[in-house]
């Protein structure tokens, strides 16, 4: 049996908001409940204004939100967001939030699962538009499926059921990423933490000096030729080089050619243009084609140590926990914090004096993280396997798959 469609406005009333005034927010009183409160489904109390109704000569009772209530974003970054008042708090509904009260032929929870899937699709939003905008016009003539009301509640029973059991998984494969991001950083920390027999102490500038980079002329950046222009964006924050993708600068003038990087070169971030990104280590992957630009640092090592400490061992030193709240302690400014390769020279480090055992526990750990690396993304594509799984379950729900099972249960129940 086909369900009929109709129109949203046909078995569901709209209630827009009331333009309650700025100057009368208070403090304290009746929260005001905004665009911005609502997010993924529910309802943000981060960011709640309040008034009181007494300073309004209007009747605000209309415009009262109380538990359970279905709302939509009209307006700005949220707008089609749908938000279930499950706060057990009462607001007043803000203009550019619709409240939807459905008849009573009309689940609500049916509605709910039903335009928080189908509402930007529906109403034809423009990704493109930087302040979106939603008419109660719009929003009413909206069509939906309209099954009778026993098979609204089944549709709905098997959704909560499925969606349950989908963020139970979800919660276990975020658990095995937080955990393969945590095996590596685990041993990281207890390499360097638990020095054996043959590690010894020196200040860094015993080892090594960090030269600065050139500044390159910015008439001559382009986007898809010459030179890769390195820059602190290169950098993650838990280190290693990031590629930038499109957003990558490159550069196509002449420069000194110290500046020209060889593969396997260490370099530091100096400045923090992201929080953790201070003191992150790279290593440049390719040879003749990155550029040392300022604000990083090159890690040079001294005569006594050139040929006797591995950078792929200084890469690990430099992420871990103890280095990077050093570098930090020797940083200065307020909005964008910075070092210097003065201030670093004094930090203390540990380190083998076998250049071997080095090298293998450089290798050691770039092998786990590489195993780590493989874990991550394997839990991230189970984490989309069951976004997608959600859409496909949604999808078969409102075209009348999920029903089935109750058409035969009850063409059984009346054979016997």
């Amino acid at each position: 049996m086909e369900w009929p469609i109709v129109k949203l406005g046909d078995i569901c009333d709209f209630q827009n908001g009331f333009a309650f005034k700025s100057k009368l927010f208070t403090d304290i009183g009746v929260p005001i409940l905004r665009i911005s409160n609502i997010q993924s489904g529910s309802i943000d109390l981060k960011r709640v204004a309040y008034t009181d109704p007494n300073s309004y000569k209007e009747n605000l009772d209309r415009y009262r939100v109380v538990d359970g209530d279905l709302l939509i974003a009209m307006s700005g970054a949220t707008t089609g967001k749908i938000g279930i008042n499950n706060t057990g708090i009462d607001f007043l509904l803000n203009q550019r939030v619709g409240k939807f009260v459905p008849s009573n032929k009309l689940d609500k929870q049916y509605l709910y699962y039903y335009l928080s899937t189908q509402v930007e699709k529906h109403l034809e939003i423009s990704a493109g538009a930087a302040q979106p905008n939603l008419s109660t016009e719009q929003i009413k003539g909206m069509k939906i499926p309209f099954p009778p009301i026993p098979e609204q509640k089944f549709i709905v029973a098997v959704l909560d059921q499925a969606f349950a059991d989908i963020e139970q998984a979800r919660a276990k494969t975020e658990k095995n990423l937080k955990d393969a991001r945590e095996l590596f950083e685990s041993c990281l920390q207890q390499v360097f933490s638990q020095r054996g027999e043959g590690w010894e102490e020196y200040l860094l500038g015993d080892v090594c000096t960090f030269k600065h980079g050139f500044a390159f002329k910015s008439e001559f950046f382009t986007q898809d030729k010459g030179y890769v222009l390195l820059t602190p964006g290169n950098f993650f924050e838990e280190g290693g080089y990031r590629d930038r993708g499109e957003k990558q600068k490159y550069y196509d003038g002449t420069f000194p050619n110290e500046f020209l990087l060889s593969k396997g070169a260490l370099l530091v971030a100096m400045t923090e243009q992201a929080v953790g990104l201070l003191g992150s280590p790279a290593l440049v992957p390719k040879d003749s084609t990155f550029l040392h630009n300022q604000r990083l640092g090159l890690v040079e090592l001294t005569d006594e140590f050139r040929d006797n400490l591995s950078m792929e061992f200084l890469f690990h030193l430099f992420n871990t926990k103890y280095f990077r709240s050093k570098v930090q302690e020797t940083a200065t400014g307020l909005k964008v914090r910075h070092t210097s390769p003065k201030k670093m020279q004094v930090i203390p480090i540990w380190l083998p004096s076998d250049l071997n055992k080095q090298k293998e526990i450089a290798l050691k750990l770039f092998n786990l993280k590489e195993e780590s690396l493989k874990l991550e993304e394997i839990y991230k594509a189970k984490a989309l396997q069951l976004d997608e799984l959600k859409k496909s379950i949604l999808q078969k729900a409102f075209s009348g798959e999920l029903t089935k099972t109750l058409e035969v249960d009850t063409n059984k129940g009346a054979v016997a």
